[in-house]
């Protein structure tokens, strides 16, 4: 029997065959779901679908703060809206990269500011195009994407589907057979790893900077992780030319609409990526609360401890339930695994009890027999137990 995941993706290839014969004027609203499964977040779709409003839905798609963001913000955009809604932004953006740099120790041309990790993950793309790609799978879609744009060529490596719960853990030791030759390749790596959650140590990683002609770490979620930063490649920047590390902002201050997000690496490859884009990437609501988000570092704290504590609560809980088993994780969601088909479990769960959950079909390796699954607040990961006791 052919599986949920191979029939999705099968129907999504067809249509996207098909929608060049026909006018622009001819597409519709129903093609667009055939698509957004490649990403969580999809809040106002699915309340459409429900028939409910958004705010009755608890989004466990996404990965995002549920606490946040910081209760100084709107107060600071409410600022930006008199001061930085008329004019253009500043094309340099110097304020933000210099905030950036600061926060990391480095020079402001070492720092492009993005719309979101996913637009610079596009002119990361275009750099490693001149490269053949290597992509841990299962992993984050995303980078498929930005590399089809350019025609770029990728290879996967197959990661182990089981794990222990000791972080941080060897890169290396996680694939499923021995990393092939780096001679003339790039290779992309999400730490922690999504969807796994796994956190990969940095000494792991930095051979790679060794043997790879580009390699772009994404740290979207690394901050939110208890004792994370010490694994983070930032510090070998000025070491390698070749390394780029991604952050996003998105993530820990829960900030999804104002799309930002950063890419630290050598000044001269960040100049053409900026060459390549449009004058304003970053609008000026997002430029001008930059600074000031980074400058709350009391809130990282808040958050670390909010994933120690609630992550190892739900973790247990999840245990204890029959007929799914959750893997470790160090980062703030949890990949669950059935012995079957979790998308019935998944659809009731969404229509029942409007609590959205990440089905796994974008993620390469994986099938119906998984689901991806964010941390909450106490009362988010209460109704969610609940939930999952009576479906």
């Amino acid at each position: 029997m052919v599986g949920f995941c191979h029939i999705k993706d099968a129907i999504a290839l067809v249509v996207s065959a098909i929608a060049p014969i026909h006018k622009q004027t001819d597409v519709v609203p129903d093609q667009l779901p055939l698509i957004s499964h490649r990403h969580g977040g999809n809040r106002q779709e699915r309340a459409e679908a429900l028939g409910c409003k958004p705010n009755q839905l608890l989004d466990l798609s996404a990965s995002l703060v549920p606490f946040g963001p910081p209760p100084w913000l709107p107060r600071a955009i409410k600022k930006a809206l008199r001061d930085e809604l008329v004019p253009y932004p500043d094309r340099r953006y110097a304020l933000l990269r210099r905030a950036i740099a600061d926060q990391h120790q480095l020079a402001p041309a070492q720092v492009l500011p993005g719309n979101g990790a996913a637009e610079l993950f596009t002119w990361a793309a275009r750099d490693a195009a001149a490269f053949q790609n290597l992509l841990p799978q299962p992993g984050f879609f995303d980078y498929q994407r930005a590399l089809a744009c350019w025609g770029a060529q990728v290879d996967f490596l197959a990661l182990q589907l089981q794990w222990s719960a000791a972080f941080p853990q060897c890169f290396e030791a996680a694939l499923q057979n021995p990393l092939p030759d780096g001679a003339g390749k790039a290779i992309w790596i999400t730490n922690p790893h999504n969807p796994s959650g796994q956190l990969w140590s940095a000494a792991s990683i930095e051979p790679l900077l060794q043997n790879f002609e580009l390699v772009i770490v994404d740290e979207a979620f690394l901050a939110l992780v208890p004792g994370g930063e010490q694994q983070s490649l930032v510090p070998l920047i000025n070491k390698y030319p070749n390394l780029v590390v991604v952050r996003s902002l998105t993530k820990l201050f829960a900030v999804a609409g104002l799309r930002l997000g950063y890419a630290l690496g050598a000044p001269e490859r960040l100049a053409r990526w900026a060459s390549w884009r449009d004058p304003w990437p970053v609008n000026g609501l997002a430029a001008a609360v930059g600074a000031p988000l980074l400058a709350d570092q009391g809130w990282a704290k808040k958050v670390q401890q909010w994933v120690a504590k609630e992550g190892a609560w739900l973790f247990q809980q999840l245990q204890q339930l029959d007929g799914i088993t959750p893997m470790p994780s160090a980062a703030n969601y949890f990949l669950l695994h059935g012995k079957n088909s979790l998308e019935p479990l998944r659809l009731a769960l969404e229509q029942q009890h409007h609590i959205l959950l990440r089905d796994c079909c974008s993620f390469r390796g994986l099938n119906e027999n998984y689901l991806r699954v964010a941390l909450s607040d106490r009362a988010g990961n209460r109704r969610l137990i609940k939930a999952l006791r009576v479906t």
